[in-house]
């Protein structure tokens, strides 16, 4: 199949409002994708290749985009995904000429909007989350399956590319083997957010009201001979998280599967930044000394298997009351059962006193909906903000083409009279604020590099975060963790912009 296939659904389906006319687009695309390519183009048209991240940057495209592009669709899907596997086995001494011309070559064989698509689907601007759930069904219109069974299967195997491609290829009966299987890990259930606990309560039900720990979600799969212990994005970290192990271990479980964090403590009993319990799944990391010096700490707060016995179909409080059968206080993350949004909140600022980020609100009768986001787990979460100074900007791609979405956020330095460059971020933006920003920052052009337009530092925007994390990236040596736009702030001048010592003081 050829790229331009893919890029044509794409845009169609951006420009399409009616959810049923993107599901036929797409099913259209699926009937006609080659079966041994479907995994690819699913992982495409949701940004995510088969390949995952591939470590190249905006820098990197920017040097390899042909500003004529091809003038003949002639690349193809297997010859994208092989420069893709190439791009990821390229390392060591001359790796980054390698890849550059690697990228090269495959940009020259794109038309101007191949290389569009290619060049947000490489550094990860193509992500579309919420395409997910209308593929699941595009798929099963795809494959005249029922809709539910799609989705089953999609969530116990934690790939839709693969499902997709065996009910496509081999029919329903190939859906089957797609139940829960231990050293098999599902997405995990995800969580829609609430500004308050109140907001989280208003259906006046009893609620279970549960420490928010950012550490890393994993997911623990145990048998009397073998524990392991996976990522969200279902990678293996047994070998780097020791303690994990020896933990389920003392506790004699058998054939069991767990959801937790890990998260590393202070000594006082408080957490960690994200960015130092991160650490310790770095590669090339010696695992006994990281160890010594970040120890980490496991909580759970979900079990979907306990004695061979499936429980994610079971409402929470009966899968929560076989949780605190089996493990230590110790080992859970504290929680309570409310329906009184005033505990609530006391429960939430006693656990921000204890320096974690928040609360999650859980409806006791909801089952568990692997690699689902809804209304039946909610996190509650305290952002701090920053007045920062936009620095520069870069032009979207994808339904944000036309418009200068990435900001570059800097703070002030008092010492020089400048700006300290943070780090980036195009989330929080609504399409009038695009509109605007994209006038505004133009008016204020110094100059061009690429795809960034540099300007004036003079407009100030509200940026929320989650935390300060040390970083060797940016001049300023810190950059914010989950950056999002609040608003601008024309009441404020640059001169009021928050400092660079304020915001090292946070880390």
């Amino acid at each position: 199949m050829k790229l331009a296939d893919v890029v044509s659904t794409s845009a169609e389906v951006a420009a399409t409002s009616g959810r049923l006319a993107k599901i036929a687009l797409l099913a259209d695309l699926l009937r006609r994708t080659p079966h041994d390519e479907i995994r690819t183009v699913i992982g495409f048209l949701i940004g995510w290749p088969r390949q995952n991240k591939l470590g190249v940057g905006w820098a990197a495209v920017s040097k390899a985009h042909d500003e004529t592009g091809a003038q003949d669709a002639t690349l193809v899907i297997r010859d994208v995904d092989v420069a893709f596997d190439n791009l990821l086995a390229t390392t060591g001494k001359n790796s980054s000429a390698k890849r550059a011309a690697i990228l090269t070559a495959l940009f020259a064989k794109a038309t101007d909007a191949e290389q569009r698509f290619l060049a947000a689907l490489i550094v990860g601007e193509v992500r579309q989350g919420a395409l997910e759930g209308v593929l699941v069904e595009a798929i099963a219109k795809a494959s005249d399956v029922p809709v539910a069974r799609v989705r089953r299967a999609a969530m116990m195997a934690g790939d839709l590319g693969v499902v997709a491609e065996a009910v496509i290829t081999r029919g329903a009966d190939a859906l089957d083997v797609y139940g829960l299987e231990l050293f098999r890990p599902v997405s995990p259930m995800l969580a829609d957010s609430a500004e308050t606990v109140a907001d989280a309560m208003e259906d006046g039900a009893e609620h279970l009201v549960e420490w928010k720990v950012d550490g890393a979600r994993v997911q623990v799969h145990v048998t009397p001979e073998r524990i392991a212990v996976y990522t969200r994005n279902l990678n293996d970290i047994t070998a780097a998280a020791p303690e994990v192990v020896e933990a389920v271990r003392s506790m004699e479980l058998h054939d069991a599967i767990l959801d937790g964090e890990v998260i590393a403590l202070a000594p006082d009993g408080r957490p960690r930044s994200f960015q130092t319990t991160m650490r310790r799944f770095g590669r090339r990391l010696d695992t006994d000394t990281t160890r010594a010096e970040i120890p980490l700490s496991a909580f759970f707060f979900d079990i979907l298997l306990l004695n061979g016995e499936t429980l994610i179909d079971l409402p929470l409080v009966q899968r929560r009351a076989a949780l605190n059968r089996i493990l230590p206080d110790a080992l859970r993350v504290p929680s309570i059962v409310t329906s009184d949004p005033v505990e609530g909140t006391r429960f939430q600022e006693e656990t921000i006193a204890h320096g974690h980020e928040g609360v999650m609100l859980k409806t006791l009768d909801a089952p568990y909906a692997a690699g689902r986001r809804g209304s039946a787990w909610v996190k509650v979460k305290t952002a701090r903000t920053l007045d920062l100074v936009v620095l520069a900007v870069e032009w979207g791609s994808g339904r944000r083409k036309g418009w200068l979405s990435n900001i570059h956020l800097g703070a002030r330095d008092p010492e020089t009279g400048g700006f300290v460059m943070l780090g980036k971020t195009f989330k929080g933006m609504t399409d009038e604020m695009l509109a605007w920003q994209t006038t505004e920052l133009l008016a204020r052009e110094v100059r061009r590099e690429g795809h960034i337009v540099y300007v004036r530092p003079e407009l100030v925007v509200e940026v929320a975060f989650n935390e300060v994390q040390e970083s060797s990236q940016y001049p300023g040596g810190a950059t914010l963790r989950f950056a999002r736009v609040k608003g601008y702030r024309p009441d404020k001048r640059p001169e009021d912009a928050d400092t660079i010592e304020a915001v090292r003081a946070l880390m």
